[in-house]
């Protein structure tokens, strides 16, 4: 049931209305991770949650979860070095983050896992190897991939619970969902029989919720349902619609605990062993990201709505330090006239494509992982050349042929759960997200580039295409660009593009969410400038600086880490605190 049991109020405790041993302040993977550790542990945990809906920004992700080591691979007799992971780890980091904090992670990922699958039959993780991370050729990168998924989840087993699991940002049709292996082969719908059954699922899956009454949900909606259900099986109470107002502190700046509004009443919460910040970072408050990186102006956000950075300031407020403010999970994306945002993923490794900024010119590895192609977006755009949009360039057959912007290259088929047929939607190209042209010089009139730039461009990238090898940018060298090519092509990556009509599909920067935050220590414990613990208070996921820096290791980056650093600080309070049982 939703309805939790409250902490009961101790007399001793003057001046708190309520007193735990573990306070948790935010509901995302990192949050519930930890509530759960602590838990475990024997303490007393109580989680809020300042939306009407539990989930953060996990609830709205692929629900990846890069752990290598983790058990589901050591069933599969995988076991990445620990030690080559650190090296992979600190190359990607460049020394922006503490050797602890990565020998931590590196660490206590795998364990993390454990504990979550011992502790309860809901929380089920497979390995799909073959999705590698993200830099596979660099020392300790995997080409096999530590990404780690949960199976999908019938949400009816929710009961109540499910109406207040924060849902999709954009919903698919009624049955509609897609796990990890069955994206990859969708994407490949016109190239193997494989891509065409996955279609015949989609299709039967409806039925099936249309007469069987199945919700079913996937990725990260299945593994905030599952962590939800574990909570429950341990008889954690979560408040929702409870946002923390402020941090109490001592004469000494230690942390006691935290006001809470509740039901429309201030109510002061005491923590013996600590306060867990997992409240995500401020991805919605455009007045501060603009303050800290100016670029962006608008918001194109996938994060969570609720997401306006109250932990950090709160921390902040408690004397905390602060890095990586400027930084975000950045992803290239569409933006709809509607304000939907859509991301831009397998479309950046078609084989028959390039991408240009406001010069005409290509400027990055198109194939390239996601912050790369967001850093190489802000860095132009901070040199003086229009990056905010950029333009990605194909042809008609590829339009035909591969999954473009949701589109199915299939005959038009009605009521088919995505855009079919051989045209461009009209709408798209009446809204200016999506231009077309017979000539290289229409189309660079149209999207307002230099024609000499844009038909030279085109020129060169068909040359390099046709030798195989993209000298200018190495687009296909890596296993990771491979994943979504064409695997019918010698270079899944790189294909001339054929004859006209050309397309033009308008590209912004899009985010996960913001990536900086709080300073903290090994520990998960927060830090103030000067290096010194506040005592009482952690932190985790988006609402620190990240573990993995200006980077992304692999799928699951951000999951893996706020989950893992949950679970630290659930420990280290279990060591310095003790429990109750």
């Amino acid at each position: 049931m939703s309805t939790e049991t409250t902490p009961p109020a101790t007399p001793s405790e003057r001046g708190f209305d309520h007193t735990v041993d573990v306070l948790v302040i935010g509901s995302g993977g990192g949050g519930l991770t930890a509530a759960l550790a602590a838990r475990a542990a024997g303490l007393r945990t109580l989680v809020v949650e300042k939306s009407a809906h539990y989930g953060g920004s996990t609830a709205l992700s692929g629900g990846g979860i890069w752990v290598p080591g983790a058990p589901a691979q050591r069933r599969d007799g995988y076991t990445p070095d620990p030690e080559q992971v650190l090296v992979y780890l600190r190359a990607i980091t460049e020394g922006l983050v503490s050797d602890a904090r990565l020998r931590a992670y590196v660490e206590q990922a795998p364990a993390m896992m454990e504990f979550l699958e011992k502790l309860s039959t809901r929380l089920e993780f497979v390995w799909k190897p073959g999705y590698a991370d993200y830099y596979p050729e660099l020392t300790g990168g995997s080409v096999q991939g530590s990404t780690i998924n949960v199976p999908p989840l019938d949400l009816r087993v929710l009961g109540e619970d499910e109406a207040t699991l924060l849902a999709p940002l954009a919903l698919a049709p009624k049955g509609i969902w897609l796990g990890p292996k069955d994206l990859l082969q969708f994407y490949r719908v016109r190239q193997s029989w494989r891509g065409k059954a996955v279609l015949l699922k989609l299709v039967w899956r409806m039925v099936r919720a249309r007469v069987f009454g199945d919700r079913i949900a996937a990725i990260g909606q299945s593994l905030v349902a599952r962590l939800r259900l574990a909570m429950r099986e341990n008889d954690i109470p979560l408040w929702l619609s409870a946002p923390m107002t402020e941090l109490i502190t001592d004469s000494g700046g230690a942390v006691l605990g935290a006001v809470i509004e509740r039901d429309g009443h201030s109510q002061r919460v005491r923590a013996h062993g600590g306060v867990v910040l997992a409240t995500g970072g401020f991805e919605q408050d455009m007045a501060w990201r603009k303050e800290h990186e100016p670029v962006i102006d608008q918001n194109w956000s996938f994060g969570n709505p609720a997401a306006t950075g109250d932990g950090i300031r709160a921390g902040m407020r408690a004397g905390a330090d602060t890095e990586l403010m400027d930084e975000s999970w950045w992803f290239p994306a569409i933006q709809w006239p509607d304000g939907r945002m859509q991301f831009m993923l397998n479309e950046r490794m078609m084989p028959a494509q390039f991408i240009v900024n406001g010069a005409g010119e290509r400027y990055i590895n198109e194939a390239a992982p996601y912050m790369d192609f967001g850093h190489a977006m802000l860095a132009g755009e901070r040199a003086g050349v229009t990056h905010l949009p950029s333009w990605l360039i194909t042809d008609d057959r590829s339009w035909r042929r591969y999954v473009i912007a949701g589109h199915l290259p299939l005959p038009k088929i009605p009521f088919a759960p995505a855009p079919t047929g051989s045209r461009i939607p009209p709408h798209w190209l009446e809204s200016g997200v999506v231009k077309t042209a017979n000539t290289w010089e229409a189309l660079a009139e149209q999207i307002g580039v230099p024609p000499d730039r844009l038909r030279a461009t085109a020129d060169r990238f068909d040359t390099l295409a046709r030798a195989g090898h993209d000298d200018d940018f190495r687009r296909g060298d890596s296993v990771y660009d491979n994943y979504y090519g064409d695997h019918t092509l010698p270079n899944p990556n790189l294909l001339p593009l054929g004859k006209p009509p050309y397309y033009a599909f308008r590209m912004v920067l899009g985010d996960l969410g913001t990536s900086g935050g709080l300073r903290t220590d090994e520990h998960a414990r927060v830090l103030r400038a000067d290096g010194t613990v506040i005592d009482g208070l952690y932190a985790t996921g988006n609402a620190t600086a990240a573990v993995m820096g200006r980077s992304y290791a692999g799928a699951g980056a951000t999951i893996g880490p706020a989950m893992t650093f949950g679970y630290i600080a659930a420990q280290h309070i279990s060591a310095t605190h003790g429990g109750n049982q």
